[in-house]
């Protein structure tokens, strides 16, 4: 919906709020009319149910509302004498709709002294779960969402296994577009395996879809930059369920698939890779001393010296991929899918190896976007990376480059008759961007697949800035009985130079220092009190 039909919405809502509940306002001594006020009714409502005026605030944060209007129904029939269990559960099945059978049929009492704590174990359980809930759902929308990394395309920086904590405050939090859903969890249920959130993929004009907020994002204290790791929303998603290709799957922005990628390139970014490595603006991209990127190696071997590579691989900790050799017996070649530049430094110095080539592809690839041109992973470009504002040429040599974004990411029509660029059913020459674009890759550039095959990222993709692995396990993807904890990497920070360092001893003298001194300071209280 766009902002009027949102107005329109809202107001509908409001007046069905004032004709089941006016009567609830009188009988608390107050006037009929506040009950129809937008936003005045919710903030003497809350003062009604004898809850807080800032509560108001959550009934209007997409996701925490699903959990918060059907409390203040509840609070609301409480107030006036309606606690019965059978109250409650009237009230949240029809949707509200029982506050006008009590307002139209029952003899209402205000209970202005009623007791706002809960009067059984039970509804003390649920009050508490539901405050927790609330809270974990505010913070992992708009501070600091938790994600686990399950690729290797970070390698080095980022493992297999890594648990991060993800800041969204950096680059400023986003609205969710989805406004119904499940707290706290992406795209699909767990345990049951179904979708968590209302949306008909197979049909986008169904009434469903329109529930989708517009994007909408709170200032940040800084930009993404080059060489930034960021988590965002996969553009090219459109699978039910994450490495399955069903290529017709369609999810709300915020419901796509989270990715971790370097933003290698920024918008208004000029973008180059020459035989694998970044150019920007036609110069080398530096990558911070975190970084370290990988490629795939060629290595000629002696068939009578070489032997077993694994205890090399494990030293250098080569831990994607590993190694085959050539199908030919007779072949004294061999294959290394992810190296980095020391370690294959160090690979020249093995017993029975001859040499060690960086792999480069030099054949064309049209699975690498824009699809029609002869590049590659390798050798790629030059194009430009979109920034809000600019103006471009538009014909049909440069419209591949530009087409999803006019198309499915800033949602204009787009057609091609007789030779001529339609858009919006003009004829069109040029396209004016209406938001910022990026350029992500992966460190392991062979094993990767990011912005070279799909192309740009979209701003409204950004989710966040990760800034914190907080648990590390080995073997993440090979099994439970396989699981080792990394203790040098618990407790890390993703940013920053030189090697990480853990700071979990750091926080093993806190949390010990913390519970001697409650310790204590209960003792001292007691024999106060004594």
């Amino acid at each position: 919906m766009d902002l009027s039909q949102w107005l329109l919405f809202i107001l509908v809502v409001q007046l069905i709020h004032a004709a089941g509940t006016w009567k609830f306002y009188v009988q608390a001594g107050r006037k009929a009319w506040e009950a129809a006020v937008p936003i005045y009714n919710a903030i003497v409502l809350m003062k009604i149910i004898k809850r807080p005026t800032w509560w108001t605030f959550l009934l209007f944060i997409p996701i925490i509302n699903l959990i918060i209007i059907p409390v203040v129904w509840v609070e609301t029939l409480r107030s006036f004498g309606k606690k019965s269990l059978l109250d409650t559960a009237l009230a949240v099945l029809s949707l509200g709709f029982y506050l006008y059978y009590v307002n139209y049929t029952q003899t209402l009492t205000y209970r202005e002294d009623r007791s706002l704590h809960p009067e059984t174990k039970a509804g003390e359980t649920v009050s508490s779960i539901l405050f927790a809930v609330v809270v974990a759902t505010f913070v992992h929308t708009y501070f600091i969402q938790p994600f686990t990394i399950p690729t290797s395309s970070l390698e080095k920086s980022l493992l297999i296994g890594d648990f991060l904590f993800v800041s969204k405050f950096h680059y400023g939090a986003r609205v969710p577009n989805t406004t119904v859903g499940a707290p706290m969890v992406h795209d699909t249920l767990p345990i049951i395996k179904t979708k968590s959130y209302l949306y008909d993929n197979e049909n986008p004009n169904s009434w469903k879809n329109k529930f989708e907020l517009p994007y909408l994002r709170f200032p940040g204290f800084e930009s993404v930059k080059n060489n930034d790791i960021v988590v965002f929303n996969w553009p090219a998603d459109t699978v039910a369920k994450f490495f399955t290709k069903d290529r017709k799957y369609l999810k709300p922005v915020d419901k796509k698939s989270n990715y971790v990628k370097r933003c290698i390139g920024i918008p208004g970014d000029r973008l180059q890779i020459k035989d694998g490595i970044v150019f920007i603006n036609g110069k080398q991209l530096i990558l911070p001393e975190r970084a370290h990127p990988q490629f795939s190696y060629e290595v000629a071997y002696d068939h009578n010296q070489l032997t077993d590579l694994t205890p090399f691989l494990e030293e250098n900790d080569v831990t994607d991929g590993g190694y085959f050799k050539n199908n030919d017996p007779k072949s004294d070649t061999l294959y290394i899918a992810a190296l980095t530049e020391k370690a294959a430094t160090n690979l020249k110095a093995f017993p029975g190896v001859k040499s060690v080539n960086r792999m480069i592809s030099k054949q064309p690839d049209l699975s690498v976007f824009p699809q029609t041109k002869p590049w590659n992973i390798d050798n790629f470009g030059p194009i430009y990376i979109p920034k809000a504002g600019i103006t471009v040429p538009l014909n049909l040599t440069t419209l591949p480059f530009y087409k999803k974004i006019i198309r499915d990411y800033e949602h204009n029509t787009l057609a091609i008759k007789e030779g001529q660029i339609i858009i919006n059913g003009k004829p069109a020459n040029s396209y004016t961007f209406k938001q910022n674009y990026y350029w992500m890759m992966g460190d392991n550039r062979h094993r990767s697949e990011d912005s070279r095959y799909w192309g740009y990222v979209p701003e409204d993709h950004i989710v966040g800035k990760p800034i914190f692995i907080w648990m590390s396990i080995k073997n993440f993807d090979k099994g439970f009985k396989e699981w080792r904890i990394r203790w040098d990497r618990l407790f890390t920070t993703v940013n920053g130079e030189g090697e990480p360092q853990s700071y979990f001893k750091y926080f093993l003298a806190a949390l010990a220092l913390y519970f001697v001194g409650e310790y204590f300071w209960k003792k001292r209280k007691k024999e106060t009190e004594a």
